[in-house]
């Protein structure tokens, strides 16, 4: 049984490194995926779970490209086929906000309780706030596509290139 949890607001943890290698403890403390993202390219909620829910469809048909889970899930949710173009999604030293995602699969989880979880991000009730700008650079989304369907319909072009990783070779 897969079981999806999603967070957003700012890093406690400046420093890119640190704070990777913190969410990386956590995830060896507790057994579950963890993965941070830069919100200002995450759509919406259903963006990163759907790409949760099709990196882990690949993971238990063993056709991941990544041997991180956690990768895995930032892969499909770039919609990208290659790691390294996938890792626009990450974090930086400049990154404001941060989506967290916590993903457990397999019953080995234990969900890291709210005092864990606050020495890495700090809650800030805004959820899913993306740039727009940001977003269309990042997904390759051009004036004409926007023209096609408008800009609230944003979210089903990112959904889309989700949707099409596994037609990529």
């Amino acid at each position: 049984m897969k079981e999806i949890r999603l967070l957003f607001g700012k890093p406690v943890i400046r420093d890119r490194s640190k704070l990777l290698s913190a969410l990386r403890e956590l995830q060896s403390s507790h057994g579950c995926i963890v993965q941070a993202f830069d919100a200002d390219k995450v759509v919406s909620e259903r963006h990163l779970i759907y790409a949760a829910e099709k990196a882990i469809d690949a993971i238990s048909d063993c056709r991941n490209i990544a041997k991180d889970p956690g990768v895995e899930i930032m892969r499909y949710a770039s919609g990208e086929r290659q790691i390294e173009r996938a890792l626009i999604m990450g974090i930086s030293d400049s990154t404001e906000r941060i989506a967290l995602i916590l993903v457990s699969f397999d019953n080995g989880c234990q969900w890291p309780d709210s005092s864990e979880l606050s020495r890495l991000i700090e809650l800030d009730g805004q959820g899913c706030s993306f740039d727009g700008e940001t977003v269309k650079k990042v997904f390759n989304i051009s004036e004409e596509e926007m023209e096609a369907v408008g800009e609230d319909r944003i979210e089903e072009l990112v959904i889309e290139r989700v949707a099409l990783v596994d037609t990529y070779r």
